[in-house]
C-alpha cells in the first residue's frame, strides 16, 4: 500500500494532488448502542480548542521536555516548525482529553499516514490518523471533508481508539486491530507497538 499513489485532496484551498497512500485498513462501521453513539457524538463535537494547561509546575516542565524532544524527532518529516509545533500541541492534548498516551497516538500516525495531513488510503481512510468518512455520518455532522482538518482528524481518530480499547477490556493489541480493521492479526498491532516504542519519552 505504502508505495501506490492515489490522487487525493492537496488541500481544500490548494486543490487536487497526488498524495502517496496510507497504511491504513478498513475500519468496520459497528453497531453502537445509543449511549455509546451520544457519547462519541459528544466527545468529537466538543468545541474546546486544544490548549495546553498545566498547572503543576514539575508537570508543565516534562511537558515542555517533551515537546522539545518529539519537535526536535519530527523536524525531518515536518520542517516547518509551527506545523510541527501545532500538531504536537494537538496531538497531546487530544490524546490525554481520550485517555491515551501521546506516544501511543505518534506512533499511530506514523503507521497510518507517516505524518502527511492530506493522506487517503486506498479504502478511503483520511488524514493523519486514516479516519473512515462514514464516522462523520455516525457521530458527526456528516462532512468528511473535515475529516482533513488537524485537530478534527485528532479528535475523531483519538476518540474511536478510546472506543476501541474500552470495547476490547483494555487489549491494546485488539483494539489496534479493529482501528486498523484487521482484528486478530498482529501486522498492524505490531507496527504500531513498534513505532510506540521509537516515540517514547521516559524524561
Amino acid at each position: 500500500m505504502l508505495g501506490r499513489r492515489l490522487l487525493a485532496a492537496a488541500g481544500m484551498a490548494a486543490g487536487v494532488g497526488l498524495i502517496p497512500a496510507a497504511h491504513a485498513g478498513n475500519q468496520k462501521e459497528e453497531a453502537l448502542a445509543d449511549s455509546v453513539r451520544l457519547a462519541l457524538s459528544r466527545a468529537v463535537t466538543d468545541s474546546a480548542p486544544p490548549k495546553v494547561r498545566i498547572d503543576d509546575i514539575d508537570q508543565r516542565i516534562k511537558y515542555l521536555h517533551w515537546l522539545g524532544e518529539m519537535s526536535s524527532r519530527l523536524s525531518k518529516r515536518l520542517p516547518d516548525r509551527q506545523v510541527r509545533i501545532e500538531l504536537l500541541e494537538t496531538l497531546w492534548y487530544e490524546a490525554k482529553r481520550a485517555g491515551l498516551a501521546p506516544d501511543l497516538v505518534l506512533g499511530l500516525v506514523q503507521v497510518e499516514s507517516a505524518f502527511r495531513k492530506y493522506a487517503v488510503s486506498p479504502v478511503g481512510a483520511r488524514g493523519y490518523m486514516q479516519v473512515m468518512p462514514f464516522w462523520t455520518r455516525v457521530i458527526g455532522d456528516g462532512d468528511p471533508n473535515k475529516l482533513f482538518q488537524m485537530q478534527t482528524n485528532l479528535r475523531y481518530g483519538c476518540s474511536i481508539l478510546r472506543l476501541y480499547i474500552d470495547m476490547e477490556r483494555g487489549d491494546l493489541f485488539l483494539a489496534l486491530g479493529r482501528y486498523n480493521g484487521s482484528r486478530g492479526r498482529p501486522e498492524y498491532p505490531n507496527a504500531v507497538l513498534d513505532a510506540w516504542r521509537r516515540w517514547e519519552f521516559s524524561r
